[in-house]
């Protein structure tokens, strides 16, 4: 599997030049290894690379994962979740990137009260307004998720996007400083003014333009893994 520490130590090359470029310390960006239908051989060679974040699509993925990888893996809930899925999801991640409404953050606030554990998460925005994706409106941040500032089990650390996928790169910054605008308004008013604000945007194509927008977290999978296998 060298061929995947290659792509490890690529990427990392290229988050810690994109990061200098916009003034940053390399440090301030987590990479998260998107490892949706990746084999545990592939897994297993980024975790000795030096990945220590991995990001599931699934609950259910993760938990299969988990039992043949390394414990100290960081798991972070990166896809959709279904109401259903939210007591096991807190068993399973550290962090939420995907919180697309109030029902399922009083959910997972719950279940993690319920198992005494502490959960980090993300508002999704659907930052373009497409239709086929979830999450908060971009220019409509409901004045009703202040309720989840008073959270105990479940911080909400910062905002989450999934923009439209640009093929030129350039085109995609638009949608990255959207995401920063709205991200420091919500994160400059008086509910949210002690939270790190932190921003999880960019992709594989695209990571190097977000982390020089502000992105704190990147989700990489192709460039990391090789292509994704098809689903069986």
């Amino acid at each position: 599997m060298s061929d995947v520490r290659d792509r490890v130590d690529d990427v990392r090359d290229r988050i810690n030049a994109a990061a200098r470029r916009a003034g940053r310390e390399p440090s301030q960006v987590t990479l998260v290894g998107a490892s949706k239908r990746q084999s545990l051989d592939r897994l297993q060679s980024a975790w000795e690379a030096g990945v220590r974040v991995l990001g599931e699509n699934r609950v259910q993925e993760a938990i299969e994962k988990q039992e043949n990888l390394p414990r100290a893996i960081e798991w972070h809930l990166i896809g959709p979740l279904q109401s259903n899925k939210a007591r096991r999801a807190v068993e399973v991640f550290t962090t939420v990137h995907s919180i697309d409404r109030l029902k399922i953050a009083r959910h997972l606030e719950r279940h993690a009260a319920e198992a005494g554990r502490r959960l980090e998460g993300f508002l999704q925005v659907n930052i373009a307004a497409e239709p086929s994706k979830h999450g908060y409106a971009a220019d409509d941040i409901p004045p009703e998720i202040d309720e989840l500032a008073d959270f105990e089990n479940l911080r909400i650390v910062g905002l989450m996007a999934i923009p439209p996928f640009e093929p030129e790169i350039e085109q995609a910054r638009k949608w990255f400083r959207k995401l920063r605008e709205l991200r420091d308004a919500v994160f400059s008013t008086a509910a949210w003014a002690d939270r790190p604000g932190y921003l999880s945007m960019g992709m594989s194509h695209d990571f190097e333009a977000a982390i020089e927008e502000g992105a704190t977290h990147v989700r990489v999978g192709s460039a990391l893994f090789g292509p994704r296998p098809e689903a069986q």
